[in-house]
């Protein structure tokens, strides 16, 4: 069902894509094009069943983007990044200090369909689109040995799933849906910066999930906030 839907909406922006260049060909409107790069922070979590209890773990992306767009409203972007995703593992105050963080880093790739809207000024923009990534690397920092807790009648493990913290990561391609919503300021007739929130829903699972698994699904899930810079080239 995730891949099917994950499918679908890649069809759709690809069927954006053919339909665009045919207007381009048929129609008087200027396509303008920008290349640029962005950087923010990044604040993930897993989607795992059974459920993990769990807090935000930030994170850094940065990347190039290229954009096309025509005069109406319509555009297409395209961005090569390094993001990182992953968890933290939440725990009570009562467990004591304990501290447990999965940071995933990824290069991805993800093609969106840009509507944009507003004054030569000042505009605001929505992204939506499919995203594929590849994981670079997998780092974990804890303060206890994650990889023997202790699940004793008193310990804070014993009541909570443990086998995330060291199950080795199994898929490192990944793939979703990406979508955002932001502004962007026209500073000079060639130049703009962007200010951009974005949802990240990933559709793999990066654990095995047979039915001897642990894991049913763990996805990644991610919001991200970005500052970008867009230079129009023509």
């Amino acid at each position: 069902m995730m891949k099917h839907l994950f499918v679908r909406i890649s069809a759709v922006v690809i069927s954006v894509i053919v339909m665009t260049a045919g207007a381009s060909a048929q129609r008087q409107y200027e396509p303008k094009l920008y290349l640029g790069g962005k950087a923010g922070a990044t604040f993930s979590s897993m989607q795992f069943s059974p459920h993990v209890k769990q807090a935000l773990v930030q994170g850094v992306t940065a990347g190039m983007t290229v954009r096309y767009t025509e005069e109406n409203i319509f555009g297409l972007i395209g961005e090569l990044c390094i993001t990182q995703r992953g968890w933290k593992e939440g725990f009570e105050k009562e467990d004591g200090p304990l501290k447990y963080d999965r940071k995933l880093t990824y290069i991805t790739l993800p093609v969106l369909c840009h509507i944009y809207f507003g004054s030569s000024k000042v505009k605001g923009f929505v992204n939506l689109g499919p995203s594929v990534s590849y994981m670079l690397s997998s780092s974990i920092s804890s303060n206890f040995d994650y990889l023997n807790p202790d699940t004793g009648p008193d310990s804070p493990f014993h009541y909570r799933e443990t086998e995330q913290m060291a199950l080795p990561v199994k898929n490192k391609m990944d793939y979703g849906i990406l979508g955002g919503a932001g502004v962007e300021f026209v500073i000079a007739r060639r130049h703009s910066i962007m200010l951009e929130g974005r949802y990240y829903f990933g559709l793999g699972s990066i654990f095995s999930s047979k039915k001897r698994d642990p894991f049913s699904a763990s996805r990644c899930t991610s919001i991200e906030v970005s500052l970008g810079y867009m230079f129009r080239v023509k």
